[in-house]
């Protein structure tokens, strides 16, 4: 009986679906984040001062990171309860609509206060459909691998992330050049807040084509499903939700460094032109991707644990040389600095699902990866543009890498402290 769903589950069902669910919800959340460098501040908040204006409209970015452990609180509690897919679907149509309501939003000129105020309230939507999303996803494809692959099937849904941010960087691009500055703040940076519609129809029709995952028909059998996954997760799991918020936090933070704030920083302080950034950034996507499946082989190979915490420590150097390569004032060497920094993103990013889902028990597995994956957002990533924005103005760009070091130290630590864990629940 809890064998029946696995043949309507192909290899390709499974990773088609894992992989565009995960794409369409990064293309998503990051035409937020490029918006909030580019247009908002200009479009949404009354602020004189640029500077001032850029932290709000970083601070609305922000937003996201706290609803979404909400929504791996919620959405969690349902895919542990009623199922991966339906939950999956719900999680899809949470995002999308804040997605196109925001594409759709007046400006600060039109409407006054309202405009930030919807804002935020859209931008917290798309947090908390994501929150519900990602570890869905990573479960669809964990809980279908054979037990020698799991890292490799988990890397599906991160590569969704790579695949968004070069689909959103695209769309930007191309209206940046081929649109005016005033056209493309009026109208043109809506055009793919709006387009985001159909990519979320494409995803539905995928996901629904899907069946439940053997893991959870065998706890529906046995009669093993938690009555509040929730609260188990932090009373019996508490060791396993700290440990991996703690081990997730640099892949967050190393993230929107590398994009958001290299961004804000670039174009700005550093004076390079918008286009050329947005195109150095799309070739450091590349290394991300490949960083993705490098890591899941050699994750598969020599343990989770271990290709972590090789990733860690390369962050944790790489942090120390941050500020020299960044101010060079040369293109070429920021589109090498920017590439090498989305490489070892690729590396810690490839088997971090995997690993999550694996110190958690089926029974509250959607929650506890989830939340882990969220409470890290909070950690490593809300504040990161704006307190990274901030240290770089008063204290210098060196202060902004040691920052990064900091925080992958104590990731190794988290790391060690749960390499027997992640050995035990491989």
């Amino acid at each position: 009986m809890n064998q029946q769903p696995a043949p309507k589950n192909s290899v390709t069902r499974i990773l088609t679906a894992s992989l565009i669910g995960t794409t369409i919800e990064f293309f998503d959340f990051y035409i937020y984040a490029t918006a909030a460098v580019l247009v908002f501040p200009k479009l949404f908040f009354a602020a004189s001062d640029p500077t001032s204006a850029t932290l709000e409209s970083l601070a609305t970015f922000a937003l996201a990171f706290f609803a979404r452990p909400l929504g791996a609180a919620l959405f969690g509690h349902f895919g542990d309860r009623n199922g991966r897919k339906a939950t999956l679907v719900a999680a899809l149509l949470t995002m999308g609509p804040s997605t196109v309501a925001i594409g759709l939003l007046p400006g600060y000129a039109k409407i006054g206060i309202a405009a930030p105020i919807l804002l935020a309230l859209f931008r917290f939507g798309q947090g908390l459909g994501l929150g519900g999303e990602w570890g869905g996803a990573v479960l669809l494809a964990t809980e279908n691998a054979p037990a020698n692959k799991k890292a490799w099937y988990g890397m599906f849904p991160q590569l969704g992330a790579p695949i968004g941010f070069l689909l959103s960087s695209s769309i930007f691009f191309i209206l940046s050049k081929t649109m005016s500055e005033s056209d493309f703040i009026n109208y043109g940076w809506r055009i793919p807040f709006i387009a985001s519609a159909l990519l979320v129809w494409v995803g539905l029709y995928v996901r629904t084509k899907i069946s439940e995952t053997p893991d959870f028909m065998k706890i529906v059998d046995n009669n093993e499903r938690s009555k509040v996954p929730f609260a188990d997760v932090f009373v019996k799991h508490t060791k396993a939700i700290v440990l991996g918020t703690l081990v997730t936090i640099t892949t967050f933070l190393l993230f929107y460094l590398m994009t958001v704030f290299t961004l804000s920083w670039g174009t700005s302080a550093l004076h390079y032109p918008k286009s050329n950034f947005l195109i150095i950034q799309m070739i450091s996507m590349l290394f991300f991707g490949m960083g993705i499946p490098l890591s899941a082989v050699l994750a598969d190979k020599y343990g989770r644990n271990n290709m972590l915490i090789v990733a860690t420590i390369c962050i944790m150097i790489f942090g120390l040389i941050f500020a020299p390569l960044f101010t060079t004032g040369s293109l070429v060497v920021t589109a090498v600095f920017l590439s090498l920094g989305m490489f070892l993103m690729g590396l810690t990013y490839g088997p971090i699902g995997t690993a999550l889902a694996g110190i958690f028990p089926a029974s509250v597995r959607y929650t506890g990866a989830s939340l882990a994956f969220t409470l890290a957002g909070i950690l490593g990533a809300s504040l990161t543009p704006y307190l990274a924005t901030t240290l770089a103005h008063n204290y210098g760009l060196a202060y902004v890498g040691y920052y990064l070091t900091v925080a992958a130290a104590v990731t190794l630590l988290a790391l060690l402290g749960a390499k027997k864990m992640m050995k035990q629940e491989a």
